[in-house]
């Protein structure tokens, strides 16, 4: 990540600093920057962060080598610079033909492409990265203030992105880390849990995750694609050995992937369960990629884990505490599909016994649901002879009907008996009951807080 105060441009524009040689081969200047192949990139020195000595050997053909580099920064800080060849404006700077701005709610948006091949030496403090940034205005100057997305190809050293990682994601023929913070714009980054020296994406891939997440909007415009990196000790040898940005040409997939089959939960513990689910299809053409699994405590689901297949183990769960899970589909172009229905887990009890009620939403509408079944399992090593099961119904809430079970309503709680017929439970035995419910008109909420004895 890279900032460069306006005061610089200004001196540029003045002409306090030399302008940059249009063909020089060899880059030692702080704010050093040259064009290649026919202006249609701009490679830049960049030491933003520092006041050592770094010189970056420029291929004309669309690259460069660092020849120097003698940063030696504290790696819980900023790096000392970010040496980069990039496609549209950085500051005053843009290249020609790349077509930047484009708003990333644009139907040629989606087409748009970069590739890039690296060499990395085996000494020094530092990450390769894309630095892709985006405004929430089409403008050619300055510093942009909407999102930042940085996507560490690979990393040597203690050092990592701004903020703290908010989950995992499989994107781009890769699995990886994501990071957020904010330093006045939102900084997004994706650390790859795997290096690789080279990397050939659709930017719309790691944008629409980063839509997803709440941290971009479709509304704001791409002003720039930057791939480099950020020293913070050593660097010499580090080198873009080839750069693309463009479009991809063809059909944007943005066909979203089908919804996934409503979870189901087995095997939970005190402190653990499995999920598994139906799978989604894609239409579109960039295939299915993996799930996401979503889970609340209350009334706001968010992401807790990613799966290449149908199902999940979600651990480090608190006994005897209600969770709901979500799950959705995500295809290769990081088209998200809708949310499935949500199963509710109880968790046992710290000792492991007992029984234990697990709540399926089979069906639900604007003004009602059916939850079914609700399983109730003898997690105990002795024979249960009868069981009750109770939850919380919210406000406004009316169970219509049941089956399976005596279901008794009194201040908000509901209390479900066994009938004669499935009392009796052998350890890891297990009956099933259901109802209908309605609500009023809007309301999602469905009951949670299941608990049985």
């Amino acid at each position: 990540m890279q900032i460069i105060v306006l005061a610089v441009a200004a001196l540029l524009g003045a002409g306090l600093f030399p302008a940059p040689a249009q063909a020089a081969p060899v880059l030692c200047e702080k704010w050093g920057s040259t064009t290649v192949q026919n202006d249609r990139y701009i490679v830049m020195n960049n030491v933003w962060g520092a006041d050592t000595a770094q010189c970056v050997d420029v291929n004309q053909n669309g690259g460069f080598t660092v020849t120097r580099s003698e940063h030696d920064k504290a790696t819980n800080g900023a790096p000392a610079a970010y040496p980069a060849i990039y496609a549209g404006c950085h500051y005053t700077a843009c290249t020609s033909g790349s077509g930047l701005p484009v708003q990333a709610g644009s139907a040629g948006f989606g087409a748009l492409r970069s590739a890039v091949a690296m060499t990395y030496p085996g000494s020094g403090t530092w990450d390769a990265a894309y630095d892709i940034w985006f405004d929430p205005t089409p403008r050619t100057d300055g510093q942009n203030t909407g999102a930042e997305l940085m996507i560490w190809l690979n990393k040597r050293g203690s050092i990592q992105p701004v903020g703290s990682q908010v989950g995992t994601v499989t994107l781009a023929g890769g699995t990886w880390q994501v990071w957020y913070g904010n330093i006045g714009w939102n900084v997004v980054s994706y650390v790859r849990t795997s290096a690789t020296p080279s990397l050939d994406f659709a930017v719309d891939t790691f944008y629409s995750d980063a839509v997803s997440r709440g941290y971009a909007q479709r509304s704001w415009y791409l002003t720039s694609v930057q791939a480099g990196f950020e020293p913070w000790v050593g660097g010499a040898g580090l080198a873009v050995d080839s750069f693309s940005f463009g479009s991809g040409g063809g059909t944007t997939d943005r066909t979203p992937p089908t919804t996934p089959g409503t979870p189901t939960a087995s095997g939970t513990t005190a402190a653990a369960t499995t999920l598994t689910w139906g799978a989604s299809t894609d239409t579109g053409g960039s295939g299915l990629a993996g799930y996401d699994i979503l889970r609340a405590t209350g009334d706001t689901f968010t992401q807790v884990g990613t799966s290449a297949t149908t199902s999940y183990t979600d651990t480090g769960l608190t006994p005897a505490t209600t969770y709901r899970y979500r799950v959705r589909a995500r295809d290769g172009a990081g088209n998200l599909s809708p949310e499935s229905a949500a199963v509710t887990v109880t968790t046992q009890n710290g000792g492991g016994g007992g029984c234990a009620a697990t709540a399926t939403t089979q069906n639900a509408w604007s003004n009602g649901y059916v939850i079914q079944p609700v399983t109730v399992t003898n997690r105990g090593t002795a024979t249960i002879n009868g069981w009750t099961v109770t939850f919380t119904l919210p406000q406004g809430h009316t169970i219509t009907g049941s089956w399976g079970a005596n279901v008794s309503v009194g201040g908000g709680v509901v209390t479900v008996r066994n009938l004669p017929y499935n009392g009796t439970l052998a350890p890891n035995a297990s009956t099933t009951f259901g109802f209908q419910a309605s609500r009023p008109t809007g309301d999602t909420q469905v009951p949670a807080g299941y608990t049985c004895t």
